[in-house]
């Protein structure tokens, strides 16, 4: 009964904000057709890409090392030093690999999270200004409602205004056309003092050309 009670004052309420002045936006739409959540998205599949090259540089040079230490002529043309060393090499990319693919995710969750914020912050500021400009009371994200006449729906005006402040910020110099968004090594970092101050553990990807310290 009191689910029924919660169902029931949950369609009061939807049915007085129907009665007010109500605009409905598609958040979706917003960050898909809006130039801020294109340029976002270029941003995350920027990060996808230099995370998803990592992974395939380190997965060409293990083929390699595997591909040398399968062939027994060449390693009996190395000195036992030379062998010692292509082995800790091929272990090195090992953990390396492993660790890249486990930050693959969380960098990715990591971008995807920032870029919901952003264009939440982002949608909110437009329908404001629309709200202004046509008197409502309301914007509510499509997604919440079950049905919504198509008459109340204002998604391309906040996605106009999106590309008006857009626009108008990249005239003034505070965004750049051409700003590919934080590198992996931001993303990581950033995410590694967040989990660091959470006393989460987090492994920042190492550089190819940095020595490989060993496990403790």
């Amino acid at each position: 009964m009191r689910i029924l009670s919660l169902f029931a004052a949950t369609v009061v309420s939807m049915g007085t904000l129907a009665a007010t002045d109500t605009g409905i936006v598609n958040f979706a739409n917003c960050v898909t057709g809006s130039k801020h959540g294109k340029k976002e998205q270029s941003n995350f599949e920027n990060i996808r890409k230099q995370m998803a090259g990592l992974i395939e540089n380190t997965e060409k040079e293990l083929r390699d090392l595997t591909s040398k230490l399968e062939d027994t002529e060449f390693l009996d043309s190395l000195s036992p030093k030379a062998e010692e060393e292509l082995k800790a090499k091929y272990q090195a990319l090992n953990e390396d690999l492993a660790r890249y693919q486990h930050q693959f995710y969380q960098v990715l969750n990591h971008a995807n999270s920032q870029l919901i914020q952003k264009m939440i912050q982002t949608i909110g500021k437009a329908s404001k200004k629309i709200a202004e400009e046509k008197s409502l009371a309301f914007i509510i994200n499509e997604e919440a409602c079950f049905y919504s006449n198509p008459s109340l729906n204002i998604t391309n005006n906040v996605i106009a205004e999106m590309d008006r402040v857009y626009d108008t910020e990249l005239k003034s110099k505070k965004i750049s056309d051409n700003d590919d968004g934080e590198s992996v090594e931001d993303q990581v970092a950033e995410l590694s003092a967040f989990q660091d101050a959470m006393n989460f553990p987090f492994s920042a990807p190492v550089a190819d050309n940095a020595e490989v310290a060993p496990a403790e």
